[in-house]
């Protein structure tokens, strides 16, 4: 699997922990910053590591900021994305498989290393069930994305 990574300066720290990690379990990776701790903004970060989700030239993305709500709400504002901040699991599994979520969202400020790990693998090792109700669901969730409500 192809994964683009990115985050703040707040994440840079987390996100340089888990690009061991999923290049030892055979992962390609593109990694779209911050590549220190000075600071940047998480909207340029999220909508560069999106846009390479879009271009399909990964397959899904990680992104870090301090609390993972920003880079959550960045990468949710892109047609196309469905991004999740997730702190446990089951979360980081159900997302992918009910919701067909394509970026992970973490909070380096609020979650170690160990659960990141934890969250990668399960974010990365599942797949969409492709249920009828999780369908349905996902595509009426696109409706409302297409019908760009005010």
């Amino acid at each position: 699997m192809h994964i683009v990574i990115g985050g703040d300066h707040a994440g840079f720290q987390l996100k340089s922990h888990l690009i061991p990690l999923l290049k030892e379990s055979g992962h390609e990776l593109t990694d779209v910053g911050a590549f220190s701790e000075e600071p940047v903004d998480f909207p340029d970060v999220a909508k560069e590591l999106c846009e390479v989700l879009l271009d399909g030239k990964a397959d899904r993305g990680v992104m870090c900021c301090g609390t993972g709500v920003g880079a959550s709400i960045a990468c949710n504002k892109i047609r196309g994305i469905r991004a999740a901040l997730c702190h446990d699991t089951h979360c980081a599994h159900q997302c992918v498989e009910h919701d067909n979520v394509n970026v992970l969202c973490l909070g380096a400020r609020i979650i170690g290393v160990e659960l990141a790990r934890e969250l990668i693998r399960a974010f990365i090792s599942t797949v969409f069930s492709g249920e009828e109700r999780h369908t349905r669901r996902v595509e009426k969730v696109n409706a409302i994305e297409a019908a760009g409500l005010k």
